[in-house]
């Protein structure tokens, strides 16, 4: 009775409402990550942190890969070409923190410890960047059900 693309279509357009709750417990997630490799990486002396704390940044780091890498395959099929849009502007407008990060090095590389917080950024920000239309359409989909 329905082609192919209207059955998409009208898939992209209704979706449950607990998936925007996800989305937005992931990002919640995704933010308070950052808090281990912007502590690891001002800290002088990493061995005077608590011993949980190692335990709580591979923890939380867990359930934040496993809760945005879930949204992509709740959200399948209803990445359009209007998410697709609002994700290439928004690459395109994080895509000068590369530029922030250049110049931070050059102004305080001395005074954070790279090597304790550079691939803590590096995973948690291609992360973000990985299922980022994903979370556009979780977030912004039209005639989404609001719970």
């Amino acid at each position: 009775m329905y082609t192919h693309s209207a059955r998409r279509a009208l898939r992209a357009m209704v979706q449950p409402a607990w998936i925007r709750p996800i989305a937005f417990g992931a990002l919640i997630l995704f933010l308070l990550s950052w808090v281990f490799p912007i502590g690891a990486g001002l800290a002088k002396d990493t061995s005077a942190f608590p011993r949980w704390w190692g335990a709580a940044d591979v923890a939380l780091a867990f359930v934040l890969a496993i809760a945005t890498l879930g949204i992509p395959v709740l959200v399948r099929g209803r990445v359009n070409k209007g998410v697709e849009e609002a994700a290439y502007r928004a690459y395109r407008v994080l895509t000068h923190g590369i530029m922030a990060v250049g110049v931070l090095v050059m102004l305080a590389g001395d005074r954070i410890t790279w090597a304790n917080c550079a691939t803590g950024f590096l995973w948690r920000t291609w992360l973000g960047l990985y299922i980022l239309p994903s979370w556009i359409a979780t977030v912004h989909a039209r005639g989404m059900a609001r719970a």
